[in-house]
């Protein structure tokens, strides 16, 4: 996941539902106090959380780790009692992949083994290859011509614009400062933005790197070393490859942290002769392109209510040098807790509550955007099926590890009062601000992008934008088991708020029909 602004078209007008109920308006204190105790005291969350991480490690879309990771959910959630536990289908996805070896060493002109990862959906060198390096540096397709006849054979180094690594002098963990709650509590309705005419289109680098890849194959290049994203060990990574079935075939290709990556480019600047070995080996799954979202329900008990829904969920899946955690361990372990603890206090909600795990959110929100198609509507054509009227709000989690401070009211006005009555309870946990934001680029999106009332939490990111999102960091360690704990509750309780209300969340005005319309950018 990472956080951009939505965009968000009014259309036909959809008369929202007052939020007047048992609780009218209010918060459920003794109720709230037994989330607390059995969320603090007696949490699950880290546990939850490890043998999502530790013990499933990546879970790449389409990978068996991914799939493993299913199963575990499920049997999971089926050991607390939840009922209608199911690894449902949301459909076509491609290729599978995943890393069955990596390795890389320079040999000369003396002994380093490196930090690396394959790039994902990129092929395995079938064994052992070693060969001297070249410096690569293309910033234009013109600049291919200068390296014609002179990579075959070798391993193509595409150097970094950067080469320098200067000192943070600034903290790498950070919470979110009073003073910017502040600023979103006190934020206006955002305005709908304009129709988008067309799709944007792909980004010149994207071209570019298309034409080198293309270009270093037919040249007789053996392999490729790139990145240069991160430091001190820490690496960045993302895909290689299309995932398409019937993707161009390309060279075998690692990322590598800045450090690495700038000795060799450093030392082939020189002159150096400089020999490299890789031995990688990857594993593409190509008979079944089908993938999966698990669901888990708490049913409701009100005999007008029950067919109702209450959702929360986060992604599961991840990509593949680390395990995930804070994208998105962290919010699938609450959310799953959150569940836990209602379950555990005797909890019988009106409504049901129903939990959703979604995979491929790394890749365009298809988990979840194809759950919404399946059960709620189309987002380019706006044709609703029967479902659609019958869920309250969706709750989401994904922006790292840190504690909640908050929630994303999604342009939706007539939730303030509301949300900050279920808030107040938990001023002293650190978590207040209402605020009318929007914020994209995740699964709420898919229900928001229909006309459901979807939210994100406000979370404190630590170090979520400067050591783990998308990077061999992002595991167990890098998670607060306090900030988890404190989440888990404040999920609970809106989750256990929302579904015991007489009436489902206020509503906003449909989005307009505009099929070139893409809120989400990655």
């Amino acid at each position: 996941m990472r956080k951009i602004t939505g965009i968000f078209l009014i259309g036909i007008a959809c008369i929202g539902l007052s939020f007047t109920g048992d609780n009218n308006g209010k918060a459920d204190l003794k109720t709230i106090e037994k989330i607390k105790q059995e969320g603090l005291s007696n949490s699950q969350v880290m546990q939850t959380l490890f043998e999502l991480t530790d013990a499933n490690g990546p879970r790449l879309t389409g990978s068996q780790g991914m799939k493993n990771a299913e199963k575990w959910a499920k049997e999971k959630l089926e050991s607390w009692g939840m009922k209608n536990v199911a690894i449902e289908p949301w459909g076509s996805f491609g290729k599978g992949w995943e890393i069955n070896k990596s390795y890389v060493a320079m040999t000369a002109p003396y002994y380093q083994e490196l930090i690396a990862v394959p790039r994902a959906w990129t092929p395995g060198t079938n064994g052992l290859v070693k060969a001297n390096a070249v410096l690569v540096r293309i910033d234009s397709v013109e600049d291919l011509a200068k390296y014609i006849g002179k990579v075959k054979g070798k391993i193509a180094v595409l150097t970094p614009a950067k080469l320098e690594t200067l000192p943070n002098f600034k903290p790498e963990a950070s919470r979110v400062q009073d003073s910017d709650l502040v600023k979103m509590a006190n934020d206006t309705l955002t305005p709908p933005a304009p129709p988008a005419a067309k799709k944007t289109p792909a980004k010149p680098y994207v071209n570019l790197r298309k034409a080198i890849d293309s270009f270093l194959m037919q040249e007789g290049a053996v392999a490729v070393l790139s990145g240069g994203r991160g430091t001190l060990g820490t690496l960045f990574t993302s895909n290689g490859s299309s995932r398409a079935l019937d993707a161009k075939p390309v060279l075998p290709e690692m990322e590598m942290g800045l450090e690495h990556l700038a000795r060799l480019s450093r030392l082939l600047l020189a002159g150096k002769d400089v020999v490299l070995e890789m031995d990688t080996r990857t594993t593409f799954s190509t008979a079944d392109s089908m993938e999966y979202n698990v669901v888990a329900e708490l049913p409701g008990t009100d005999p007008k209510l029950k067919e109702e829904l209450v959702m929360l969920g986060g992604h599961m899946d991840s990509w593949h040098a680390g395990t995930g955690a804070t994208d998105n361990g962290t919010g699938v372990a609450v959310c799953m807790e959150a569940l836990r603890i209602l379950k555990a206090i005797g909890v019988q909600p009106r409504r049901t509550i129903r939990i959703l795990l979604w995979s491929g959110e790394e890749q365009g929100l298809l988990g979840s955007r194809g759950y919404v198609k399946n059960h709620y509507g189309n987002r380019l054509t706006m044709e609703l099926k029967a479902g659609h009227d019958k869920v309250s709000a969706y709750y989401n989690l994904d922006n790292g590890g840190g504690k909640i401070r908050g929630i994303f009211m999604q342009n939706n006005e007539a939730l303030r009062t509301l949300f900050q009555a279920w808030l107040d309870p938990f001023k002293d946990m650190g978590a207040s601000t209402v605020t009318i934001r929007n914020t994209g680029s995740t699964d709420h999106i898919a229900f928001d992008e229909v006309g459901i009332p979807g939210f994100q939490f406000i979370q404190d990111g630590l170090e979520y934008g400067t050591r783990t999102h998308h990077t061999n960091m992002d595991t167990y360690d890098r998670t607060s088991a306090d900030d988890l704990k404190q989440a888990s509750v404040i999920m609970a309780s809106f989750i256990y708020h929302t579904a015991m209300m007489d009436e489902k969340l206020a509503r906003k005005p449909l989005p307009v029909v505009n099929p070139a319309a893409d809120s989400y950018k990655r």
